[in-house]
């Protein structure tokens, strides 16, 4: 039977030498976890002999601890309510707190609406987090515009009584060319995070791709399907550890994952600067804190990407396929040689990324990307490859001029995240995915295609975005 520490035992492991931590009434030793925490010690460690469920259960999935922390490291029970929590500054607060709650989903109307919302309610840190593009957001930013520069060129007098949406993604049969992609910590929107998803993702014919480091467990995310055959893909982000990603590449095999997404667009993470300035708020009145007082300023996002690895290369396709034989797919191609390059090493999908206008501010457009596949290297577009973007996309029409230019799917994050935001949960989500189906339902039949392999690059006129187009020698 555990021992029943007293809080006062607890509290006096609070340093960097001996530090406990209580979660959920468990009490662990997490002294020798301190330089290997994802998340760097200076998280843990402002936890120290305190009550750190608030502050785990945020970001983690319950059973992760006792994953993650060999049995030694627990110390027994404890009576949460005689520990201190750690202190809260600003994290807590959303930047417009309403007491009134949100309005009801009837009144949302499209994307942005759920965004607005998610504004206001969303807790500093997480809206922060979110939101946050790198350096000036220009990226971010352009990533919606480049879609501006494209119009439409319905064609007419054709029978449109009957649209039909759905497609494959890598064989899986989905709803709509349109999937969830990998957001981290998930949980900031709504408690169940990534499970909320799947949920909503299983009713509504989705599919979903799970993050690395998601909020919940990819066991977890799997149960909280609607049915067995709803496709659940597993973005991997390669460690400094690779016998860590080897074991995540076989815990999300066994799991049941359908296929990887190698992440490659964030060998280093981004100076995302929203983010950075409000924890160098935060840490304003800790400066006395020996551990932290002097330590350059880390945002979540440069936080939980310390672990990941630079030293990709090509060869690192090799090494997977040596461990798994799941289709791969590259996520995070900016350039039409990069897109040659995955093609002649066979994976089965690319997606166009910047990682959403997260990494490296100024970096061009994924549509732009799209297009200079399309002028320089057409030969490889709806061949054994298939091409995925993500960034930008608000709307059904963006959706389209993305398909008729020769996108397979498009991949949306924040609004997903958004969407379940302000307690709107599962309910909010599947009103996301309903007007998403709504708007491109509506604008295939304005432009004259009753499925999505009727949608070709003469429904688009480019010209206005080909003036942004790199110049050089046919490939």
């Amino acid at each position: 039977m555990a021992a029943m520490l007293d809080g006062k035992e607890v509290a006096r492991h609070n340093s960097r030498e001996s530090c406990w931590i209580a979660v959920l009434g468990k009490v662990y030793d997490v002294t020798d976890f301190l330089n290997e925490h994802p998340g760097g010690a200076r998280a843990i460690l402002k936890c120290a002999g305190r009550d750190a469920t608030d502050d785990y259960m945020a970001i983690h999935a319950p059973e992760l601890l006792e994953e993650t922390l060999p049995q030694s490291s627990f110390r027994g029970l404890v009576d949460s309510s005689t520990l201190q929590k750690p202190e809260q500054k600003m994290v807590t607060a959303a930047k417009d707190q309403e007491t009134t709650g949100p309005p009801p989903l009837s009144s949302m109307i499209n994307i942005r609406d759920f965004e607005a919302v998610a504004e206001k309610h969303l807790p500093a840190n997480a809206w922060a987090y979110y939101a946050a593009g790198a350096d000036d957001e220009l990226t971010k930013i352009e990533n919606e515009k480049a879609y501006r520069k494209v119009s439409l060129r319905g064609r007419i007098l054709r029978n449109v009584s009957s649209i039909d949406t759905s497609t494959k993604i890598l064989g899986k049969p989905v709803s709509l060319p349109v999937y969830i992609s990998a957001v981290g910590i998930a949980k900031f929107a709504h408690p169940q995070g990534e499970c909320t998803l799947a949920a909503a993702a299983g009713k509504e014919g989705l599919a979903q791709l799970v993050a690395t480091r998601s909020s919940m467990s990819i066991e977890s995310i799997m149960k909280a399907r609607t049915r067995q055959d709803q496709p659940i893909f597993s973005q991997l982000y390669v460690q400094k550890d690779m016998a860590q990603s080897e074991a995540f590449i076989r815990r999300v095999e066994k799991a049941g994952a359908s296929a990887i997404w190698l992440t490659v667009d964030s060998p280093v993470t981004g100076k995302r600067e929203r983010d950075e300035r409000l924890k160098a708020q935060v840490d304003v009145g800790e400066q006395n804190n020996e551990e932290i007082g002097n330590r350059e300023v880390q945002g979540i996002a440069k936080t939980l990407q310390s672990s990941v690895s630079a030293a990709l290369d090509w060869g690192t396709i090799a090494w997977i396929r040596n461990i798994t034989k799941l289709p791969l797919v590259i996520k995070g191609i900016q350039c039409v040689e990069d897109a040659v390059l995955a093609y002649k090493h066979g994976v089965q999908g690319i997606v166009l990324s910047n990682h959403g206008g997260r990494s490296q501010d100024t970096s061009q457009p994924p549509l732009l990307t799209l297009l200079e596949i399309r002028k320089y290297a057409p030969e490889i577009i709806g061949k054994k490859m298939e091409i995925y973007i993500d960034g930008g996309i608000r709307r059904g029409t963006d959706v389209i001029k993305a398909l008729a230019l020769g996108a397979t799917a498009v991949g949306l994050g924040r609004p997903f995240l958004y969407s379940m935001a302000a307690r709107y949960g599962e309910e909010g989500v599947r009103k996301l995915v309903q007007i998403l189906r709504e708007e491109i339902e509506t604008n295939m039949a304005l432009i004259g295609a009753t499925k999505l392999s009727e949608l070709e690059p003469s429904m688009v006129n480019t010209a206005k975005l080909e003036r942004d187009l790199y110049t050089f020698p046919k490939l």
